[in-house]
């Protein structure tokens, strides 16, 4: 059993890509975390296991993000994480990571893909942070992924940009209304990652490096790139950042 001053983190989407490296560094900076998955069990354990041995603990709960129905038994599976590992009833860092990719141009995107996004990226974030409202410590923190399409723009994605949109103006939302309880609530935006998230996008001939000489600093990020910049906002040197959209995209359409 942890003592109530263990710090806990709650990692949607941590079992790849920018969330198992989130997950990772959380661990890195002393805080235990908690991640969720859709499908890859296998790798969230893996994930898990590696936290272990940076000497922190960590536990790994299947989560489908786009079934608000399901979050209330989401929810409780938490809460009996929290008290069964942790002996504790809260947790104090929430980051919503979580995400699909889909592109089209504006012309072609179906009601189907729309609603796969949306379900996923806003609605899902939306409800599960008022759903995990009372297990969220006094004075911890919410960290919203968004990315950098919010601010440029590249054809294909006026869908998937909108729903960051939307999730950027929420977090603001977060921030006043939660402020009375010591919360804050930040947007980390990344730009162009290379994950298994951008595999497709990054398949095509020139994207990469097309996407690399537009960047300030030369390249296309990695997931070190992030995971730290979301840590920061999880400690205590954080402690005045609120309400803010952090871009850690290198410097991309400057």
């Amino acid at each position: 059993m942890k003592s109530q001053n263990t710090k806990i983190a709650l990692v949607t989407g941590g079992s790849r890509g920018l969330g198992r490296n989130i997950a990772l560094q959380l661990a890195k900076s002393g805080k235990d975390v908690i991640l969720t998955y859709r499908s890859r069990r296998e790798e969230a354990l893996a994930v898990v296991a590696e936290i272990q041995t940076l000497g922190r603990q960590a536990a790994a709960l299947p989560f489908e993000a786009a079934d608000v129905s399901a979050f209330p038994t989401f929810v409780q599976s938490v809460e009996e994480t929290l008290r069964t590992q942790w002996a504790q009833d809260s947790f104090h860092y929430l980051i919503n990571n979580a995400g699909i990719d889909s592109s089209a141009p504006f012309a072609e995107t179906t009601e189907e893909n729309f609603d796969a996004l949306f379900n996923i990226h806003f609605k899902g974030v939306f409800f599960l942070t008022q759903k995990l409202l009372p297990l969220l410590a006094d004075g911890g923190a919410i960290v919203n992924l968004s990315t950098g399409l919010a601010r440029f723009a590249v054809p294909g994605y006026s869908a998937y940009a909108s729903m960051k949109g939307a999730i950027e103006v929420f977090t603001r939302y977060l921030a006043k209304e939660l402020g009375s309880r010591g919360i804050r609530a930040n947007a980390v935006a990344p730009g162009a990652i290379a994950t298994d998230f951008t595999t497709e996008a990054f398949s095509h001939p020139g994207v990469k490096d097309f996407l690399a000489s537009q960047t300030a600093l030369g390249r296309v990020g990695e997931p070190d790139d992030i995971g730290g910049v979301v840590v920061f906002l999880c400690t205590e040197e954080g402690r005045w950042v609120n309400a803010q959209r952090l871009e850690a995209s290198g410097g991309m359409f400057l």
